[in-house]
């Protein structure tokens, strides 16, 4: 398959995956030197997995591909801001940064909730830039939601 050069573009085509298979609609990359390390979309539903998060699935993909335990040197563009599950693991992996598109008011932890990096127990804060496409991301989590009501 043919990837677009933007790791934000890949999330997205995750997360339209994602919204086919019945998930809320996000998808994370994680990227090292320029390059996609891991992938991963929402698998909750088809998991029967609440922590089969797109982070999580990407978090996990990536250190099974890397074997150190450990991202430093990677970033994360997701279409969703993170909520505090995932903050929690990607603290826990030391990711660089983090990228994400919509905001999330009502589960998001990085900028919205308990601003989980922002907190004095979290270890390791990544470097974060929201908003990238944002109007594009919640566009598409409101068509999904708004389908299943």
């Amino acid at each position: 398959m043919d990837t677009p050069d933007n790791p934000m573009e890949i999330a997205f085509a995750l997360a339209t995956e994602a919204a086919d298979a019945g998930e809320v609609p996000v998808g994370a990359v994680i990227m090292r030197d320029g390059k996609v390390l891991a992938t991963g979309r929402n698998t909750m539903r088809a998991n029967n997995d609440p922590t089969a998060h797109a982070e999580f699935n990407a978090i996990r993909a990536a250190l099974m591909a890397d074997g150190t335990g450990r991202l430093a040197d990677c970033d994360l563009y997701v279409t969703l801001e993170p909520c505090t599950m995932c903050a929690g693991a990607i603290a826990h992996a030391k990711l660089r940064r983090v990228y994400y598109a919509a905001e999330d008011p009502k589960g998001g932890a990085v900028d919205n909730g308990v601003r989980f990096f922002a907190q004095p127990t979290c270890h390791h804060a990544p470097e974060v830039i929201g908003g990238v496409s944002a109007t594009r991301a919640a566009e598409m989590l409101r068509r999904f939601f708004s389908e299943r009501r």
